[in-house]
């Protein structure tokens, strides 16, 4: 379910669109966004100028191609340095993934789906299709378990009345019912699991991050299943991402 603005401005609405046909694109001519769009080319061209103009696209003269400007990653810096949980478990989760030797993520939840903050890579992590603010799932992952498990069961409902409980994997939960009895397993031991859920050949294990009484992020661990043993009791990760996620929240007063 796509959330709709009650009176939307038509013209930010176009531009957007072909923000996200670009992103998409890599670059593209005017007549090749105005065909994917089923817009006018002189309006297309109108759009880019502007953007253009304020740097948020910049235009190859030679191929006559428009491509987003680094604008975005420099405003996105700054949106991601401003997080509170950032600042603090940043070099908490670099730590971890030199400790663990496996790929470590912190992770926030925003308009239902996680968000990467940062990750960081051991000496013996798997390369991943992650990426600084790229968006997952909750249900297929183990961070975004976590952070469910902490959030209101009527807030839980709703993110999964909007964007739905997709099948990823064969071992992904799709049922609301499974989904929300796992969520109890996760609270009663403190962490949560991905047990090829999202990747097949791949676990993670995760905790939630609360400043007080609220839950902020997630910490996950992901690694090779010849490497990420599935008795999570006495899964040796999971001592090294409670002790992680626990200075983190002790360093919130630092902030």
């Amino acid at each position: 379910m796509t959330k709709r603005a009650k009176h939307p401005v038509r013209t930010t609405e176009k531009s957007l669109r072909i923000i996200a046909e670009l992103n998409q694109l890599g670059e593209a001519r005017v007549t090749t966004l105005a065909n994917e769009l089923e817009m006018g080319k002189s309006a297309v061209h109108n759009h880019l100028s502007t953007l253009e103009k304020h740097g948020y696209v910049v235009k190859d003269s030679e191929t006559k191609t428009y491509r987003l400007s680094l604008k975005f990653l420099d405003i996105g810096g700054q949106i991601r340095s401003q997080r509170d949980v950032y600042k603090v478990a940043e070099p908490k989760v670099e730590e971890l993934a030199e400790e663990s030797g496996e790929l470590v993520h912190l992770v926030v939840e925003e308009d239902g789906k996680g968000v990467y903050l940062c990750r960081s890579k051991g000496e013996r992590a798997v390369e991943l299709d992650t990426y600084i603010g790229c968006r997952h799932h909750m249900h297929s992952t183990a961070f975004g378990k976590a952070i469910l498990s902490r959030l209101p069961a009527d807030r839980v409902d709703a993110i999964i009345d909007q964007h739905g409980l997709p099948q990823v994997t064969p071992q992904t939960i799709t049922s609301r019912g499974e989904l929300f009895e796992e969520l109890e397993r996760t609270r009663e031991r403190g962490f949560a699991v991905d047990d090829e859920e999202r990747l097949e050949g791949l676990r993670c294990i995760a905790a939630p991050i609360k400043f007080d009484s609220d839950v902020i992020g997630a910490i996950s661990v992901s690694g090779p299943t010849a490497r990420i043993d599935d008795d999570w009791e006495s899964n040796e990760f999971v001592s090294e991402l409670q002790r992680t996620v626990n200075v983190i929240e002790l360093n919130k007063y630092n902030v």
